[in-house]
């Protein structure tokens, strides 16, 4: 007779947390100031307000937009202030920056309101393999959160975790 295969993990008081659900759905477009200037390098006020006020903003309703301006091309900080001006009103968010800088961004903003309070004293582990893009400063964040709270704190999946914290006794 075979014996019962029985799973550990579900049956632990491990607490797992996967940042992938923190993920905000949706689309993430990267807009570049220099799709807006005179052959993509020259900045002249009039063409570029011309340029922004004849856009079709419509294309962006809710989506999460990063704002880029490459680093070879000398503009003044107002370009990328007077874009989101045009943007803000109808997407879910906007930022200046590339698509990493929003992602750290929309996970700064989820993890804000997250409460440690639910793992008191606590073995949490902070789940390492994702399918969506997880910035490794949202994983600083929420250990930082949970540290003060957790009796121990681990990386990684239940079969192959990495110690990260354990309160002092």
């Amino acid at each position: 007779m075979a014996e019962e295969i029985i799973n550990r993990v579900a049956n632990s008081v491990l607490q797992v947390i996967n940042l992938e659900e923190f993920y905000p759905e949706g689309t993430r477009t990267l807009l570049s100031v220099t799709d807006f200037l005179d052959g993509g390098v020259v900045l002249r006020e009039q063409s570029f307000r011309e340029r922004l006020q004849s856009h079709d903003w419509t294309s962006y309703k809710n989506h999460f937009v990063a704002v880029h301006c490459p680093e070879d091309v000398l503009v003044p900080q107002w370009t990328t202030l007077l874009l989101i001006c045009y943007l803000q009103p109808i997407t879910k968010a906007v930022v200046v920056g590339n698509i990493d800088d929003l992602e750290r961004f929309l996970f700064t903003e989820k993890l804000a309101v997250f409460d440690p309070t639910p793992y008191q004293d606590g073995l949490v582990m902070i789940k390492g393999c994702a399918n969506k893009p997880v910035p490794q400063q949202a994983m600083g964040i929420l250990a930082a959160k949970l540290i003060p709270v957790v009796k121990k704190l681990s990386y990684g999946e239940a079969c192959s975790s990495v110690p990260l914290y354990s309160k002092p006794k």
